[in-house]
């Protein structure tokens, strides 16, 4: 399975992007998915995960109430939407697939990762 993340960019502080994460080669439909992040010099973060139908959704506190993660599984794609983005939200994030049909908050419960899609909050 492949996973391309997109629509990562550079944005001020208060703005809004939103991230897509298309899979090929594997329908995601059975499958929990999830978004992680990494700073410069930080360890790989979880940021948001939903379960094979969207009926279980979950978030790091960091970005609860600011990021809302969806998926159209007819797509095979996974969305990140983040509104009132903050400078410590500049990160490399990925999307990654899960084993299980929930996903999990671990990078260990992912199999599959994107190749990262920057995102920069201007101060």
């Amino acid at each position: 399975v492949q996973l391309q993340a997109s629509g990562g960019g550079l944005v001020q502080a208060g703005g809004s992007l939103r991230l897509s994460c298309a899979a090929s080669g594997r329908a995601i439909s059975n499958y929990g998915m999830g978004w992680f992040r990494q700073a410069p010099g930080k360890e790989r973060e979880f940021v948001a995960g939903i379960s094979w139908r969207g009926g279980i959704i979950y978030y790091a506190d960091s970005v609860k109430g600011r990021f809302t993660i969806s998926r159209d599984n007819a797509k095979n794609t996974v969305y990140l939407q983040m509104n009132s983005l903050k400078p410590e939200d500049t990160a490399v994030y990925y999307c990654a697939i899960s084993g299980s049909t929930i996903g999990g908050r671990t990078s260990t419960d992912y199999g599959y990762w994107g190749q990262g899609t920057q995102v920069t909050v201007s101060s």
